[in-house]
């Protein structure tokens, strides 16, 4: 059996043992090049790859190899850069390599036509568990357009990755399928759009312009909640494009079914495609994106400095990488990377107050997730859409902050304790029985300790 006969055995039994997100992602691109005295040596197309096989695949992919070959008793790996896609295209030569003593700005090259920002890739995008059925999701998106999960629908909290997703879908269709017409918007200028056309009388000609789109991509749907007549444009120009069979992919920092004041007939188109959640990465694909990070702006950073970064930055995507380019910043104005001196420069970073969760950082996310204001929920009202919220806001301070029940209720305008712990049971067994408000709280809490 020859070297790629012995990795193809590998990679066909590899797919029944991880996850088809994962196995696209760390797998594409390698190859066995040599098998000499019992060593096999693997081909990677860049660092993270390199690390992610060595940590989490080597002693699966030693025993497959064992298996096939009882010779073969170790395994390393080592980085062959790929050619990149489209090379012959001409890059303006201010844009080819960045003055080494500031930071990278790719974020700014977006493409007129599309509005994607070319630099949001399936190739520089880390699969965890935080985000894996999202990925997928994604990948079968490009697949087959407009057929497999339509509506597409991505939620998560800020900062997640949600736009390098949804973006990095656009980029790869266009790229497979150049008669593919594909336009990203946020949501905010797509509302602006429909505002503009209906106060100019000509909502016809803006519909027009969306008409021959085939991949539709909006930012942050949340922002269409509360406005009705948009609300109501956006269910037209949705059912026009869904009936041609053309795909719409939506992002929100929450699922359909917690977006307040969203038309029951928006959510249930939202709800008849794919959902998929973007969480928290923890620290071992904390680690691998700050080693992403580092390699794209082409930085060697010490092990210890990233491992540190990744113990104590843990908001979210958006943070680490803020993080990181303090160090870098630090780093081009003469600063040794000794631990001390990144501790220093990360202390705004890593000592945030919003790291810890406080009786004011719980009233007022509360609030600005049921879009009430803060003194909402202290009305003495039994509304529905004030009750729920209040009731929540008594149980966070008990389940986080551990106040005692009387000191709870003095909070609320002197309310019995009994009040309070009303509250706390009721949402805990509510909790335990509908996932649907399970799912709120768990946004809730991700803001608050996010910041």
């Amino acid at each position: 059996m020859n070297n790629l006969e012995l990795w193809q055995s590998v990679l066909s039994q590899m797919q029944f043992n991880i996850s088809k997100a994962n196995f696209a992602t760390w797998f594409q691109n390698t190859e066995i090049i040599s098998k000499e005295d019992g060593r096999v040596i693997i081909s990677v197309p860049n660092a993270f790859s390199k690390e992610w096989l060595s940590n989490k695949y080597n002693k699966l992919i030693l025993k497959i190899l064992r298996a096939t070959d009882e010779s073969i008793k170790d395994i390393d790996f080592i980085i062959k850069i790929q050619p990149q896609k489209n090379s012959n295209k001409k890059i303006p030569l201010n844009l080819e390599k960045v003055n080494d003593s500031q930071l990278k700005f790719d974020e700014f090259k977006i493409n007129k036509d599309t509005n994607l920002n070319p630099r949001y890739t399936f190739g520089n995008f880390v699969v965890g568990s935080f985000n894996e059925l999202a990925h997928a999701a994604a990948l079968s998106v490009t697949d087959n357009p407009g057929f497999n999960y339509n509506p597409l629908f991505i939620y998560g909290g800020t900062g997640l990755g949600k736009t390098h997703l949804i973006e990095a879908i656009g980029n790869k269709i266009s790229e497979d399928a150049k008669n593919k017409k594909v336009k990203y918007i946020s949501s905010e200028k797509f509302v602006a759009g429909i505002v503009s056309a209906i106060r100019a009388n000509n909502m016809e000609s803006f519909k027009a312009v969306l008409a021959p789109i085939d991949v539709l991509i909006l930012d942050d749907i949340q922002f269409i909640a509360g406005k009705n007549k948009s609300q109501e444009e956006f269910f037209h120009i949705f059912n026009s494009l869904y009936e041609k069979n053309k795909q719409i992919i939506l992002s929100s920092d929450r699922p359909p079914n917690a977006i307040p004041e969203l038309e029951d007939r928006l959510r249930s188109r939202f709800e008849g495609g794919m959902i998929a959640d973007v969480s928290l990465p923890d620290y071992e694909t904390r680690l691998v994106i700050l080693k992403t990070k580092a390699q794209e702006k082409e930085i060697e950073i010490p092990e210890k400095i990233l491992e540190y970064i990744a113990e104590n930055v843990k908001k979210n995507i958006r943070e680490l990488e803020g993080a990181l380019n303090k160090v870098l910043a630090c780093q081009r104005l003469g600063q040794s990377l000794s631990m001390d001196n990144v501790k220093k420069a990360l202390s705004g970073f890593i000592f945030s107050p919003f790291d810890v969760a406080n009786y004011k950082k719980i009233i007022e996310t509360v609030a600005k997730f049921y879009n009430l204001e803060e003194k909402n929920l202290f009305d003495p009202t039994r509304k529905k859409e004030i009750v729920k919220p209040r009731q929540i806001a008594m149980f966070l301070l008990r389940k986080e902050l551990k106040y005692s029940f009387p000191a709870i209720a003095r909070k609320f305008g002197g309310k019995d304790h009994t009040t309070a712990i009303y509250a706390y049971k009721k949402i805990l067994q509510e909790n335990e029985e509908n996932n649907k408000l399970t799912e709120e709280l768990n946004l809730i809490k991700q803001r608050i300790y996010s910041g």
